[in-house]
């Protein structure tokens, strides 16, 4: 008798049923200006920390500025790119998340295409969040020792300006890394409870998904699109910094 030759890691996913455990398949759910976004943005807030921790507002208010173009590309995104990135794709009620959640620490799969409805209240939260942050330093000013300001303090009185600076390094700072260290915490648990990846899925924007999910996948917007929004949103960015 001879030995049958070992199976693809495509074909043993597929065959799994056979063993009693779910087909599954590996599928493009994150298109590449999603990620860029995802990465890009989580580059743009460590400059802009470390520059403000640094004292370097040249750098800080580039970094910010990047911020602002990143979230006006995404906010447009989600209502006109790839269908995972849209918000109508992944925002639940209230009921859809409580449910979620009481399945989190279970280690049945999760089956979500894109994000789940959890995830999809932490992102909505992150990128309320971060726009709160990158909005009040437009407005904020730094008179200490470097007298800097944002490209919009002009149009709010000193007073004014001074409370969003103390909110700006002060409470929304510290709200924004907690919400970050909690969008970490959740990635981790996923891949030691449900061994998923979810980190690396959105570096390679795969992931591996039930066969009755993957079919079809999910729609991706044209790149020329991602290309043409991501314009506009660098243009307003631009703009406003040139305001400095």
């Amino acid at each position: 008798m001879t030995a049958s030759a070992p199976k693809a890691p495509h074909r043993a996913a597929t065959d799994a049923a056979h063993d009693g455990a779910q087909p599954k398949r590996r599928v493009a759910v994150w298109d590449l200006p999603t990620r860029l976004f995802h990465w890009g943005l989580v580059a743009a807030l460590g400059v802009a920390w470390w520059s403000g921790e640094e004292g370097d507002f040249t750098v800080h208010f580039i970094a910010g500025h990047v911020v602002v173009g990143l979230l006006v590309f995404r906010l447009l995104w989600g209502v006109i790119g790839s269908q995972t990135a849209r918000f109508s794709d992944f925002v639940r009620g209230p009921g859809a998340v409580g449910r979620y959640l009481r399945r989190t620490f279970s280690k049945a799969p999760d089956d979500s295409i894109g994000h789940n409805p959890a995830g999809a209240v932490m992102v909505l939260l992150l990128l309320l969040m971060v726009g709160v942050q990158a909005g009040t330093g437009l407005f904020a000013s730094e008179n200490t020792w470097a007298f800097v300001s944002g490209p919009l303090a002009g149009l709010v009185d000193g007073a004014t300006s001074s409370d969003l600076t103390s909110l700006h390094k002060g409470v929304l700072f510290n709200a924004l890394l907690v919400l970050a260290g909690l969008h970490v915490l959740a990635a981790v648990v996923y891949l030691v409870v449900k061994r998923e990846n979810l980190i690396g899925a959105m570096v390679v924007g795969r992931k591996w998904l039930p066969a009755d999910k993957a079919d079809p996948p999910p729609r991706m917007a044209s790149r020329v699109l991602a290309l043409a929004v991501a314009l506009a949103a660098a243009g307003l960015a631009g703009w406003l910094y040139s305001l400095t």
